[in-house]
């Protein structure tokens, strides 16, 4: 099986692999997937380590493999205006929820909790299968409030 046990700056061709990898599962540094061919892969990154959809991860013997964002199901949550997307954005962070944040758009794990305080916040929402690219945090990632 092979190990991978680091992120490089290694653009274009050359993986001998892909791994599509949810959310959550990229988040894990430590975890045996199976890549989209059938391959077992182990990660033993350094723990902490968020992968994000593109990143490239090497073996100790130089083997590449590429992570792809896996679609998975979640909320598209649109407004009218960006002050409408800001307001949202921030009653999500309040409850610290994983949000992808773009321009046009907000995206978060479906929950029923959630999809009605937005929609009560009058923004629209959709439910969608699609890549899901949550921010890492200010600090990469770590979360306190030491």
């Amino acid at each position: 099986m092979l190990t991978l046990i680091r992120r490089i700056e290694a653009p274009g061709s050359g993986a001998i692999a892909t791994l599509s990898l949810t959310a959550a599962d990229r988040s894990k540094s430590r975890h045996r997937f199976t890549t989209t061919t059938g391959e077992d892969i182990y990660l033993n990154l350094p723990r902490g380590t968020v992968l994000r959809g593109g990143d490239r991860l090497a073996s100790e013997d130089g083997q590449v493999v590429e992570v792809l964002a896996k679609p998975q199901p979640v909320l598209t949550v649109m407004a009218n205006d960006a002050v409408q997307l800001m307001r949202a954005a921030y009653h999500l962070g309040n409850r610290h929820v994983p949000v992808e944040i773009t321009a046009t758009y907000l995206r978060l794990e479906p929950d029923p909790v959630l999809r009605a305080m937005v929609e009560q916040l009058g923004l629209t929402v959709m439910v969608e299968t699609a890549p899901f690219e949550p921010e890492a945090g200010a600090y990469g990632g770590a979360h306190s409030h030491d």
